[in-house]
């Protein structure tokens, strides 16, 4: 299949990789070690701001080493998994960076989760510590009989001035324990993190980051956005999940500040660009369309933004130019994976003639991509031809935890492949047209749901969508879409979006049916959660 290219600009100048984006060095230290550097080169520089707040980097560093001792005391040592089960708060980047300091292996837990989730969780990480929000300790107290691996319970935002309680409360710890380093050094290949997959289709599996892993994608991450100590960054993405793993591992390698937020608030974050001066918004597709609508979005001075990232899901055209028409504020499209630490593509931040809208950009450096046949993994496709993308780097994973038939699937030869589908243009930069396991059989024809989700977010009435495969007794599958609309288009028709959309699309693409609902389910990262809307379909048709 060939597809055309969507170039913001046809005038950018051509690239030389070599000179775009040059081999990076990766001195290999310990993950926890880039906190440590950055607290002897910025000690007062601000690192998280929270609430009411404040913490240097001296004092995060210092925080870190007075909770690595009271895990240490605990018996918690090298290659044992802790798991991590809160929202945002300082308390996060205190324990992620403690647990990696000891060279034990943090694993994060979505604090969504319910009793079946976490006892999953716990039990397939042989977790023997957990360190836990107040709120969500009975979750953990119900499952506990379903976890015998897990030894310790430490509780986070009970009372810090009560004595020592059983289980132990984090602040008590860190009143008790000596900011003092101890003289521990992680493997560079060592496990230092265990993040969980999402789990859209089948159990969450555990993805196995190395220390060499993490720090390579940090540096990679930093030369190509150009991050410096000078920046602040506004974190609202969960820390749990790889896309807040990773502005940890920013931050702490440049010293820029974090100014933190417990979840998404669109007047909030507003608030907070404009008082603490953000230089650079991390953000989700979602969000995005949020801020388009917001009626207060102008009431806020934004000029101190570079640019916002935005990833973990595929950002339509449309979204991204609306927000930088409204906004001016450049959308740097960029792309990653939990199974590669994230980051493998971005676009150009600094050259506004370098972007490409509706694409991912180029492989960040020291990255290597390839499009293959769909059918076979083998054969490499040329210039606009559609198949699966696959990777290769310092960043990509060693494998899933327990998992060594899903570990053989992804990992071949020395290559990741994402179960991405896309192509690219003649000068690398490539366009996601959706997931592998989520391409609609019509008649035999690949259909790609995400493809007309863009689409359909180009009518002026719809503010989201969800296409899903549709059971067809004479197609196989035909695509059905689920639209929210716009707060005054209500007297829009399904067959009026369904006549405007099919009227710009081949004939096997074309949508059967919609139906008007009042929220696409996603998951935190701003994934669509299709399985939701295909199990109540299946329900509604008796399947």
């Amino acid at each position: 299949m060939t597809a055309m290219s969507t170039s913001m600009s046809t005038d950018h100048p051509h690239l030389q990789p070599e000179l775009f984006r040059p081999a990076l060095q990766y001195p290999s230290h310990p993950y926890a070690e880039m906190l440590t550097r950055t607290a002897e080169r910025y000690p007062e520089q601000e690192a998280i701001l929270f609430k009411d707040v404040n913490l240097t980097y001296r004092e995060l560093d210092a925080l870190a080493n007075a909770f690595a001792n009271a895990l240490l005391d605990l018996g918690i040592g090298k290659g044992q998994r802790v798991c991590l089960f809160m929202a945002n708060r300082p308390e996060y980047l205190i324990s992620w960076f403690a647990i990696t300091r000891i060279g034990a292996v943090a694993s994060p837990m979505n604090p969504s989760y319910r009793e079946r989730e976490v006892a999953y969780q716990l039990s397939n990480s042989e977790a023997v510590a957990l360190v836990v929000q107040q709120e969500l300790l009975p979750l953990v107290q119900s499952v506990r009989a379903e976890t015998p691996a897990l030894e310790h319970v430490v509780v986070v935002g009970s009372n810090p001035h009560a004595p020592q309680t059983f289980p132990p409360s984090f602040s008590y710890l860190l009143r008790t324990y000596p900011p003092t380093p101890r003289g521990i050094e992680p493997g560079w290949e060592d496990l230092v993190a265990l993040p969980y997959s999402s789990g859209t289709t089948g159990l969450p599996k555990g993805v196995m980051l190395s220390h060499k892993n993490l720090v390579c994608n940090a540096y990679q991450s930093v030369a190509t956005a150009r991050i410096t100590f000078q920046d602040r960054l506004l974190v609202f993405v969960p820390l749990y999940h790889i896309y807040g793993i990773m502005l940890m591992g920013l931050a702490a390698m440049t010293g820029a500040t974090i100014v933190l937020m417990e979840r998404f608030d669109a007047d909030k974050c507003l608030q907070l660009i404009q008082e603490q001066r953000i230089t650079i918004l991390y953000s989700v597709p979602q969000v995005l369309a949020v801020l388009n609508d917001w009626p207060r979005l102008h009431d806020y001075d934004l000029h101190t933004v570079r640019f916002t990232q935005c990833g973990a899901a595929p950002v339509p055209p449309a979204l991204a130019r609306r927000f930088e028409e409204l906004t001016h504020i450049p959308v740097m499209t960029s792309y990653g994976l939990t199974e590669a630490s994230p980051g493998t593509h971005s676009n150009p931040v600094y050259d506004p003639r370098l972007m490409k809208v509706g694409t991912i950009g180029l492989p960040i450096h020291d990255t290597r991509q390839k499009i293959v046949d769909i059918e076979t993994g083998q054969i490499e496709l040329g210039v606009g031809e559609e198949g699966e993308l696959i990777v290769q780097g310092p960043q990509v994973m060693q494998g899933y935890w327990k998992a060594p038939e899903a570990t053989s699937g992804a990992l071949r030869d020395g290559w990741l492949y994402t179960g991405d589908i896309g192509w690219r243009d003649e000068e690398g930069y490539v366009t996601i047209t959706d997931r592998k396991k989520e391409l609609i059989k019509y008649k035999g024809f690949s259909v790609a749901p995400a493809q007309l989700e863009a689409l359909l977010l180009e009518h002026v009435a719809v503010a989201d969508v969800a296409i899903i495969a549709k059971p067809n007794e004479e197609a196989g599958e035909v695509p059905k879409a689920f639209v929210v609309l716009r707060s005054g288009y209500e007297n829009l028709s399904e067959d009026e979006l369904l006549v405007w959309v099919n009227g710009q699309i081949a004939g096997y693409k074309q949508v059967r049916e919609i139906e008007f609902i009042n929220a696409i389910p996603r998951n935190p990262s701003g994934k669509i959660l299709r399985r939701v809307l295909k199990e109540q379909e299946w329900r509604k048709m008796g399947l």
